[in-house]
């Protein structure tokens, strides 16, 4: 009980904090929970957001969500931290870290236009991602902007700075879609799929939970995160609460 107990200290620390912008008790149905009971509680809390659609709408809100801190006409770029315009279009597009192909969810709403899964990104690198899975890439590797891939092994590996930000909405994911009302059961894997595959499965799951870990949040996720809420009402749970992953998928899942 110590663990979890600390659990509701962080929350109120959390929420009291400058930068936050949690309201107060979103998460109060969460407390004491781990694993199926916590992935549960903490589904329904994100569930049934607003979404827009993606060709006319999402653009202008990752334009917001996205901002440079130090240059408020500009955005930065998953993958490469490039700092270029948002109003210039042909210098960047939209990237589902979860592939729209891992559940083939391209024009289903509201999986297509999720904020939470959509970065803006440097055209070249979102084209050589395609859909592979993320894995760190050992072998036979391929440099593109400081992040490796292979080809043949279907895996991409961000660069450092970017490795939790990715594992962090792979993570909302796999919460926020449950398979009910009609939407997709997205679930994270350690299983390595076919670009071809439509499978509604993403990873490489053990990988992205070190990652989670060896790149913390940082202020530009809280602020992307406080900008989604404000457009979708729904929030990334582990951008508040990183120590939750660990109640679902670490080893204090158990604990209740």
């Amino acid at each position: 009980m110590r663990v979890i107990l600390l659990f509701l200290v962080t929350t109120t620390c959390i929420v009291t904090s400058s930068y936050s912008q949690i309201p107060s008790g979103y998460y109060s149905a969460a407390e004491n929970l781990s694993d199926q009971s916590l992935k549960s509680a903490l589904h329904n809390i994100i569930d049934d957001h607003e979404y827009f659609n993606y060709s006319s709408e999402t653009r202008d809100k990752l334009k917001e969500s996205d901002v440079d801190p130090n240059n408020g006409n500009n955005i930065i770029l998953i993958y490469t931290r490039e700092s270029v315009s948002g109003d210039n279009h042909s210098g960047w597009n939209r990237e589902h870290v979860w592939a729209k192909s891992r559940g083939d969810f391209e024009n289903k709403y509201p999986e297509h236009s999720d904020l939470h899964n959509l970065r803006a990104s440097n055209i070249s690198v979102n084209s050589t991602r395609i859909n592979y899975s993320f894995d760190e890439c050992e072998n036979n590797c391929q440099q593109t902007f400081g992040n490796k891939y292979n080809g043949s092994a279907l895996i991409f590996e961000p660069r450092d700075e970017d490795k939790g930000d990715v594992a962090r909405i792979i993570f909302y994911m796999d919460v926020r879609y449950e398979g009910d009302n009609g939407e997709l059961d997205l679930e994270m894997t350690d299983e390595i799929y076919s670009i071809s595959s439509k499978l509604p499965r993403h990873g490489v799951r053990s990988t992205l939970l070190q990652w989670h870990t060896l790149d913390p949040v940082d202020d530009f996720e809280r602020n992307r995160n406080n900008v989604i809420y404000s457009y979708q009402g729904n929030r990334n749970p582990f951008i508040d609460h990183p120590e939750l992953v660990d109640y679902l998928w670490g080893d204090n899942r158990d604990n209740q």
